[in-house]
């Protein structure tokens, strides 16, 4: 059985995934999550995917942004010691963050094909939007764990390409809306 290749995170209602968290990641709008107000139960979905996560997947930048922070936090202890996978073409060994826990790099979309097809359970990508819309193109992506956030930012990284593909069905695994609008979607991508 394929390992399931899970995206997670947070998009506004135009399907822009670029800077939830603050102004410093570039996106003239960034801080969109801190400016919804906080309400716990929504954001349980992040604590829920411990149980399936095995491992995690990032891209460069991405990678780059959460290593030195997450290492080191509390609240992000439980990845300390999961296998990290870097997909990136210029990475280079030396340059992976050292104490905290396993890291190989992959270099291609068929290297992650193969990785799927290796023992183990869920690997979850955190942020690297440009990574999972490459992954979706390749038909990568398993499913999507998606927080919904009732904002509309008009422009900034979107988590699926405009390419012109095939139609891909998908199905609604579970659905929760918040009291400050954020909609919990759980979405598996049909074979």
């Amino acid at each position: 059985m394929a390992r399931e290749l899970v995206y997670t995170g947070f998009m506004s209602l135009d399907g822009v995934v670029d800077s939830p968290g603050g102004t410093s990641e570039g996106h003239r709008s960034g801080g969109w999550v801190m400016d919804t107000e906080f309400v716990p139960e929504a954001f349980a979905m992040k604590g829920d995917e411990l149980a399936d996560t095995t491992a995690l997947m990032f891209g460069r930048r991405s990678y780059e942004a959460f290593a030195p922070v997450w290492r080191d936090s509390q609240d992000h202890a439980p990845y300390r010691d999961l296998p990290k996978y870097v997909v990136s073409t210029t990475l280079a060994e030396d340059e992976l963050l050292d104490g905290w826990g396993p890291t190989m790099i992959l270099r291609s979309s068929d290297e992650v094909a193969r990785l799927k097809q290796s023992a183990g359970g869920g690997i979850f990508i955190h942020g690297s939007a440009e990574l999972a819309r490459r992954l979706s193109d390749d038909d990568l992506i398993d499913r999507y764990n998606l927080l919904v956030f009732p904002v509309l930012l008009g422009a900034g990284k979107s988590l699926f390409s405009r390419d012109d593909h095939d139609k891909r069905r998908l199905s609604l695994r579970e659905s929760e809306s918040y009291s400050n609008g954020v909609v919990k979607l759980i979405v598996e991508v049909m074979s």
